[in-house]
């Protein structure tokens, strides 16, 4: 099968556990770029959370954010396709998480907000502080995430996370059966929370589309619940050897965990 693009999850695929790309991966990957492939970048992260990651493949694709909410041109610095939440939803998610006693950081326009401080935000925080100043993420403590709902333009996601699980898990089927929004699993803690109908698969579906290339000529690489929906739906659905169990079940190869040089030894393989 001859493929003409590669889709990237970042975190726990592509990205170490320290937050880097292997040289192996941006070698191969360069490679692939030379030969014809397009590569870009499929995330469950605000568009100003990927450029340290963006910068070093030296891509000129738009990336897929927010678990598909929105496709974003850097070029441009623009969006170029959303599906956003509305204020009235975001206050009814903000109620829930409130109940729940749950945190939650609000990922709006071109910053993520939250009210107040979890480990979650103080790990945000550390990893911003260690770029360059002009690669970190804007990331501000807000009076009121009520308020601020109706002061942005778009909200593109909640990423909601608790150490417990079980509670976690019902907050997000209560959004589901409720409020009819989409939660995915975003990591073993942090449940995402966006508009219905949002999908990795179906933005990644929709932009391929657009380049007239048919998703049986991509290669996408994932390791967590939000992944599933490219993985099924492209010619070669890689699952990383740190998956879990269900996720590798839905993907036609599983290779070496992300701190290995998997990807670069499969692209090898497969493509170059």
């Amino acid at each position: 099968m001859s493929y003409r693009m590669i889709a990237l999850d970042l975190d726990g695929t592509l990205l170490t556990s320290r937050k880097q790309i292997l040289p192996e991966s941006l070698a191969a990957l360069d490679l692939a770029r030379k030969a014809g492939l397009e590569v870009m970048i499929v995330t469950g992260r605000h568009h100003i959370a990927i450029h340290p990651f963006y910068q070093a493949l030296n891509l000129n694709t738009p990336a897929i954010c927010c678990n598909g909410t929105y496709l974003y041109d850097y070029q441009a610095r623009s969006v170029l396709a959303s599906n956003p939440l509305t204020a009235e939803q975001a206050h009814q998610v903000l109620e829930r998480l409130n109940d729940a006693d749950i945190h939650g950081l609000m990922y709006v326009d071109d910053a993520m907000l939250y009210q107040q401080t979890s480990g979650h935000v103080i790990r945000s925080h550390a990893w911003a502080e260690s770029l360059p100043e002009n690669q970190r993420p804007t990331l501000l403590q807000v009076e009121s995430l009520q308020q601020a709902a109706n002061d942005v333009k778009a909200i593109w996601k909640f990423a909601t996370s608790d150490t417990d699980i079980a509670k976690l898990r019902a907050f997000a089927d209560g959004i589901e059966s409720d409020l009819g929004l989409a939660c995915e699993w975003s990591w073993h803690d942090q449940v995402d929370v966006a508009q219905a109908g949002n999908s990795k698969g179906n933005r990644l579906a929709e932009y391929v589309a657009s380049r007239g290339i048919d998703m049986s000529e991509v290669i996408a690489f994932g390791d967590n619940f939000n992944d599933i929906s490219m993985l099924e739906n492209v010619g070669l659905g890689v699952a990383m050897g740190n998956s879990a169990d269900e996720v590798k079940a839905r993907a036609k190869a599983v290779i070496g965990g992300n701190e290995e040089t998997s990807i670069a030894d499969f692209l090898k393989q497969k493509v170059l």
